[in-house]
């Protein structure tokens, strides 16, 4: 069982900096591609950034250059390190896994997704 739990959300002032964490509570896996994902209010989900297990990544070219993502293995646990942060990038953000090994964008390819942690940039 997969169970994944975010962390370090919080309220910035725009310019700012935050590091999201997400832990694997369950089984322990080191073969999933993880990724970051956002919602807004009145938005749909949208994709930030993904890691495969090789440690390839990939960004939604609004972050990219801005954020990180990250992880270590021995610890279960994916980061993504937020910088320069504006406030449009105020949303929840859910972490999710997925059992391919494509590091993709695509929501329908996550199998396993986190609570969400609320992550606000003021101005």
């Amino acid at each position: 069982q997969v169970q994944l739990v975010e962390s370090g959300g919080g309220l910035v002032q725009a310019g700012g900096s935050l590091r999201l964490s997400c832990a694997n509570a369950g089984r322990t896996f080191s073969s999933y591609t993880m990724g970051w994902f956002r919602q807004a209010p009145g938005k749909e989900r949208e994709f930030v950034a993904a890691r495969g297990w090789s440690g390839s990544t990939l960004y939604a070219d609004s972050v990219k250059g801005r954020f990180t993502i990250s992880g270590n293995n021995a610890k279960n646990t994916v980061y993504l390190q937020m910088n320069s942060l504006k406030p449009e990038d105020t949303a929840v953000y859910y972490c999710a896994a997925s059992s391919s090994y494509r590091v993709g964008p695509s929501i329908g390819q996550y199998d396993y997704w986190g609570q969400g942690t609320q992550v606000t940039a003021s101005s």
